[in-house]
C-alpha cells in the first residue's frame, strides 16, 4: 500500500471539469448552495461515486454520503469530506479540492484493486459557505447536533426563500435521518485560505486546531433627518456612529493580535438616499482567535465601543451574538496519521491553526477529526483568482490517502 500514487493530473482535470458548473468570466464559480448549479454539481459527484462501485445516500439537509466497502464490515467508515458549494465570488479550489481528492482518493484504491480493512465514507456537505442561507458549515452543525434541524430547515435568504424550499427545489432532500450514521473518523483536505505555508515555501499545513468564530447582527438607530437643513450637532447619525464603531473593531482585533481578527461583512442602510441623515444602519461583525478568553475580550470590548459611541450622539447601538464557535482542537491520532502520511512522501510541513471554519471542526466534535492544508497562491480565497497548484494538490491528496491507509491499519491493531 505505501507505494500507492494517486494521479495528480487526474485530479486537476477534475477540478477544472466540475469548475465549469456555475463557472466565471474571471475563472471561478459561482455556485451558491441548493441553486441549480448546486444541483449539478451534486449529479457529477452522485454519478462519479456511483461509477467507483461506491453507495451513494442523501440526508434531510441534502448531506450527500458515498460508501465504498472494506473488508470487515462491522468497522464503522474512515470518513473524508468538504463541499462543493461557494461563495458569490468563488475559485475553483475552496472545498471543492477536498470532495474531489476524496474522489482521487477511491479512484487510486479501485485502480490498484485494493481493499481496505474499514469501509471509507467520502461526503459532499451541504451549504459549508453560508453565503447563501447563515450560518456557516450548516450541513455538519446539522449532522453533528450542534444546529437544531428545524432551525436550519426554517433559515431564509435574502430573496426571503427558506432552506426547506430551496433543497426540494433542486431534488436534493434526502430520505436518510439527519445525523445517527457512526464514523470512526473524519479527514479534509483544504486549500489553506492563507499566505502561510507559501510564505514558507512549505507544501501541507497539519492543521493542529481550528480558532474560535463569533457573529454577530448589529443595528444603530437614529434619526432620519433633511442633510441640507439638520444642523450638525443636532444630527443622531446611524451612518456616523456605525462608522466609529467600526473603526473601534478593527483598533481592538490589532491589539489583541497577531491571531485576532476581526470584519465587519455586511452593512445595510434601509432609508438611504443621498440627502438623507441616515437614521437605521444595519452590519455583521466576525470576529476570530484560536483563544476563548481573547473572544471574550474583545467581544466585551466591542460591546463598551457600542455603548460609549452610542452615547456621543444620540443613537443607540444593539449587538445580537446568533452565532458562535469555540475553538477546536485536533485529535492527536488523527494528526499523527497526516504528519506520518507527509514523512511518507518527504512534504515540508509546518503546524497550522485555520482561521476559517470547517466541517471537520463539528466534526471533530463528535468523532476523532483531523485536516490538510496546501497552500494558496497569494493567500487568496473567497475569490475568483484563488488558485492552488497541479503539484500542491496532488501532494494534498496523497497525504489523505495515505493519512486515511495510515489510520486504517492502526486501527487493525
Amino acid at each position: 500500500m505505501r507505494n500507492l500514487k494517486i494521479d495528480a493530473r487526474r485530479l486537476w482535470d477534475e477540478i477544472h471539469e466540475t469548475g465549469k458548473i456555475g463557472g466565471t468570466a474571471k475563472g471561478g464559480v459561482r455556485r451558491l448552495t441548493l441553486s441549480d448549479e448546486d444541483r449539478q454539481v451534486r449529479d457529477w459527484f452522485a454519478a462519479k461515486a456511483r461509477s467507483l462501485g461506491c453507495t451513494v445516500s442523501v440526508d434531510g439537509v441534502g448531506n450527500m454520503f458515498a460508501l465504498r466497502a472494506g473488508r470487515d464490515p462491522n468497522r464503522l467508515p474512515i470518513a473524508m469530506g468538504s463541499h462543493l458549494d461557494t461563495q458569490p465570488t468563488g475559485g475553483k479550489f475552496d472545498g471543492i479540492l477536498g470532495v474531489l481528492a476524496g474522489v482521487e482518493v477511491l479512484q487510486t484504491l479501485n485502480d490498484n484493486n485494493i481493499e481496505t480493512e474499514s469501509p471509507l465514507l467520502l461526503i459532499n456537505w451541504t451549504n459549508e459557505e453560508g453565503s447563501r442561507f447563515s450560518p456557516a458549515v450548516m450541513g455538519s452543525g446539522a449532522f453533528t447536533g450542534a444546529l437544531p434541524l428545524d432551525e436550519v430547515l426554517a433559515k431564509t435568504d435574502r430573496d426571503g426563500i427558506s432552506f426547506s424550499q430551496a433543497i426540494d427545489s433542486i431534488g436534493y432532500r434526502g430520505p436518510d435521518p439527519v445525523g445517527n450514521r457512526p464514523i470512526a473518523a473524519y479527514f479534509e483536505l483544504h486549500i489553506e485560505q492563507g499566505p502561510y505555508l507559501e510564505a514558507e515555501g512549505q507544501t501541507i499545513g497539519v492543521v493542529t486546531l481550528v480558532q474560535g468564530i463569533r457573529w454577530f447582527n448589529g443595528t444603530v438607530k437614529g434619526q432620519d433627518a433633511h442633510a441640507g437643513t439638520t444642523p450638525m450637532h443636532r444630527r443622531a447619525d446611524a451612518m456616523l456612529a456605525f462608522a466609529r464603531l467600526t473603526d473601534r473593531i478593527d483598533t481592538i482585533a490589532r491589539k489583541h493580535g497577531p491571531l485576532a481578527v476581526a470584519t465587519v461583512g455586511v452593512v445595510d442602510v434601509p432609508s438611504a438616499s443621498i440627502n438623507v441623515v441616515a437614521g437605521d444602519v444595519s452590519f455583521t461583525v466576525d470576529i476570530r482567535d484560536p483563544d476563548d478568553a481573547v473572544l471574550d475580550q474583545m467581544e466585551a470590548e466591542i460591546r463598551k465601543a457600542a455603548q460609549e459611541i452610542g452615547g456621543l450622539n444620540g443613537t443607540e447601538i444593539q449587538l445580537d451574538c446568533f452565532w458562535k464557535a469555540a475553538p477546536v482542537p485536533f485529535d492527536a491520532d488523527c494528526i499523527a496519521s497526516v504528519r506520518a502520511a507527509a514523512e511518507q512522501s518527504h512534504y515540508a510541513t509546518r503546524d497550522c491553526v485555520s482561521g476559517a471554519s470547517h466541517d471537520a471542526a463539528y466534526m471533530q466534535g463528535i468523532v476523532p477529526s483531523a485536516m490538510i492544508f496546501v497552500p494558496s497562491q497569494d493567500g487568496l480565497s473567497h475569490n475568483e483568482l484563488e488558485h492552488s497548484t497541479l503539484d500542491h494538490c496532488g501532494a494534498g491528496a496523497q497525504v489523505l490517502l495515505d493519512a486515511v491507509l495510515n489510520y486504517d491499519e492502526k486501527s487493525r491493531r
